[in-house]
């Protein structure tokens, strides 16, 4: 992706959560000349990977498959003595269409909400012992009512309902067509995006940056130090 549709992308989802009222947290709004000022007390957003991501994972059309998120809070697996948290919550941006592609997770227990906008339209498969999809029933709970799901089960999520995905539940999102862009929200155990996202095909987490433009903030993987 090219630096400047990144930073483009952060401004129009800043934006649109000023716009819906959802208050971003102060170093959101942080540029690469604040960040040179900043030392170890920001150490919790370096290590715990807080703040701005976006990616098209690798594929180079965002449109098709992308998103924005941001990270308010987490904790991290590999130095738990220091950040004692359990939990993390993101913010995320689905247009129409857009798909976060095939992937599960092995540790995280995640929550997706859609807090407004157009429907969300999950689609479910239990995860093989291969790690593929696999052609086993399941269940998964939407908003405390427990639903039992079909191999490729589509669940749409209209604004303020969610549904909870165990481990080992592959998963792909995208916004319906015609209903508009979606805020979603996740509420999960510690995310660990290095580690613990298994996708279907060989793609990349995190994208690689054509840079023609000075970053207007960094993203979560590209913090100084300090």
């Amino acid at each position: 992706m090219k630096r400047s549709t990144i930073n483009q992308l952060i401004a129009e989802a800043k934006e649109l959560f000023n716009k819906v009222g959802f208050q971003l947290p102060p170093f959101a709004f942080w540029s690469p000349d604040d960040w040179a000022g900043i030392g170890s007390e920001a150490n919790e957003i370096r290590d715990c990977a807080l703040g701005w991501d976006v990616t098209d994972f690798g594929l180079g059309d965002f449109e098709a498959c992308g998103l924005v998120l941001f990270t308010i809070r987490n904790g991290n697996y590999l130095n738990q003595k220091t950040y004692q948290k359990r939990y993390a919550e993101k913010i995320m941006i689905v247009k129409e269409e857009q798909v976060a592609p095939w992937h599960f997770h092995k540790m995280k227990r995640e929550d997706i909400i859609n807090r407004g906008g157009g429907n969300l339209v999950m689609e479910l498969y239990r995860a093989s012992q291969n790690e593929k999809l696999s052609d086993t029933p399941f269940a998964v709970s939407i908003d405390g009512v427990r639903k039992a799901c079909l191999p490729g089960e589509l669940v749409v999520l209209k604004p303020g309902e969610s549904i909870c995905l165990e481990p080992y539940l592959y998963h792909k999102f995208y916004g319906e067509k015609g209903s508009g862009t979606v805020i979603a929200g996740e509420v999960s155990d510690v995310t660990d995006d290095e580690n613990d996202n298994f996708f279907l095909a060989p793609i990349d987490r995190f994208t690689t940056i054509e840079e023609d433009e000075k970053p207007s903030h960094f993203l979560c993987n590209e913090y100084p130090a300090h």
